[in-house]
């Protein structure tokens, strides 16, 4: 069934209405009505997440699945998903659960789940939080990972989660578009262990025609996680014709490299999905381009995703070159000049990340 908890992130108004404050679209929600996630939901008064504890996507992924190079390498994150979204992009793999609409969220219901992805069906789950840790412990996955469609929108779901992991010595990762509340990064600061941020352009009006959304709340809270002392990585999918410019990429590089050179950027390969179906693959010379701008603007770890790319995927020692990890899709190996704490043995230089 669905489960109604209520909310923690929201501010009573006049007249039975709410302002939830989970994201920054800061939605004023009638009595009765939903939010622009399509999950927040007004009940007499007080804000409900209709989706707490019940899930359409839980198995185990491959940590660099996640576009996550520098926490725990080679290791499986139990990874969770919901519906809904505040984002509403164009380009979506999965606007399956993202961009359900709202008077379909009770169709989500269900029972079980599983290692492996159901064949395209989507399905609830119903998990508490003390079910996702109690089997992460029984098969003994170390991550979990939410993610899928945009945890910001179930935040009290996951925050409960991240607490009891942690007190069991599980990592917690939270994989976003970045648009949360400024509420929310210090909690997300509290129990999260890294985020993996969607910096989709560098473009404002990239946001608002693409994502229904915009750009400096993104960049606010990739500067206020990093100052939090939250591993933070950024990706970056490149959409020939929309933000794969030259000057665009070198805008992006830069930010980052503002921010702090040892903040990885994931450099993604555009497919064709959902509304966007008439832009092509983003040609590999594109994204090689990508990857030389981050690294001449000084950024020590740029990786490529959605391409074999042995070279540019893999994580070498930023002072010696050393090949520490190598990476073939998401064949993950460890090197012996890797020390498992970060360490380069071959000079000594400390690279960055979780670790153990």
């Amino acid at each position: 069934m669905i489960l109604m908890k209520k909310a923690v992130f929201f501010e009573k108004e006049a007249q039975n209405s709410v302002t939830c404050t989970a994201c920054e679209r800061k939605c004023r929600i009638s009595e009765g009505m939903f939010g622009s996630c399509g999950v927040r939901v007004n009940k007499d008064g007080d804000l409900f997440c209709v989706v707490y504890g019940n899930v359409t996507e839980a198995y185990a992924d491959p940590i660099e699945k996640k576009k996550l190079s520098h926490v725990l390498p080679g290791e499986k994150a139990f990874s969770i998903g919901t519906i809904g979204c505040n984002f509403s992009c164009d380009f979506c793999l999965n606007w399956e659960i993202s961009q359900v609409p709202k008077e379909l969220v009770k169709q989500f219901v269900g029972d079980g789940f599983s290692d492996t992805k159901s064949n395209g069906t989507h399905v609830g789950y119903d998990l508490s939080p003390i079910e996702v840790v109690e089997y992460c412990l029984r098969r003994g996955y170390r991550i979990i990972a939410y993610t899928y469609n945009e945890p910001t929108i179930w935040i009290e779901y996951a925050l409960d989660i991240s607490r009891l992991g942690r007190k069991h010595g599980l990592k917690s990762v939270f994989v976003t578009n970045g648009y949360m509340s400024g509420s929310v990064v210090e909690k997300i600061s509290e129990t999260m262990d890294a985020v993996a941020i969607d910096l989709k352009s560098f473009d404002e009006k990239f946001y608002r025609k693409h994502c229904k959304a915009s750009l400096e709340p993104v960049l606010r809270n990739i500067k206020d996680f990093y100052s939090r002392g939250i591993w933070v990585e950024l990706t970056t999918l490149v959409i020939p014709w929309e933000n794969d410019s030259v000057t665009e990429l070198h805008k992006i590089a830069d930010f980052i490299a503002g921010v702090s050179s040892s903040i990885p950027w994931h450099i993604i390969q555009f497919s064709p999905d959902y509304k966007l179906l008439d832009r092509p693959r983003t040609p590999e010379k594109t994204l090689e381009k990508a990857y030389d701008i981050g690294h001449k603007a000084g950024l020590d770890y740029v990786y490529l995703g959605n391409v074999r790319d042995e070279k540019r995927t893999s994580t070498s020692c930023p002072s010696c070159k050393e090949r520490l990890i190598s990476r073939d899709g998401y064949d993950t190996t460890l090197h012996d000049m890797f020390d498992r704490t970060g360490k380069c043995k071959k000079c000594g230089e400390m690279v960055p990340g979780v670790w153990n």
